[in-house]
C-alpha cells in the first residue's frame, strides 16, 4: 500500500501525484515547476552529505511513485510529469556532487 501522505517532491505528496485531483494540466504542471524552483535553491547552501542523502530520498521517492506503473487507475499522465521533474532535480543533485 502507497503512504498517500508521503512527500516526494518537496512538498507534493503521493495523492497529487497518484490522484485525479488536482488535474495534470495546467495546475500539476505548475506546482512542479514552483517545487523544482524552490528545491534548486535550497541545494545552493546545502553541503555535500546533505546532497547525498537528497539523493537517496528522491530515488527512493521515484521508486515509491513507479511501484505501480501499470495500474490504469492512477493519473499516468501525472506519473509522468513526476519522472520528469524528478529527473532535472536528480541530475541537478549530481551536479553539485
Amino acid at each position: 500500500m502507497l503512504d498517500l501522505d508521503r512527500k516526494v517532491f518537496g512538498s507534493i505528496t503521493t495523492k497529487e501525484i497518484i490522484g485525479a485531483d488536482p488535474p495534470a494540466l495546467p495546475d500539476t504542471k505548475e506546482n512542479f515547476e514552483k517545487e523544482l524552483a524552490t528545491l534548486l535553491v535550497e541545494l545552493e547552501s546545502a553541503p555535500k552529505i546533505n546532497l547525498e542523502k537528497l539523493l537517496e530520498e528522491q530515488k527512493i521517492a521515484e521508486n515509491h511513485i513507479n511501484s505501480r506503473p501499470g495500474a490504469m487507475a492512477l493519473a499516468q499522465d501525472k506519473i509522468q510529469l513526476f519522472n520528469v521533474y524528478n529527473e532535472k532535480y536528480i541530475k541537478s543533485i549530481n551536479e553539485k556532487l
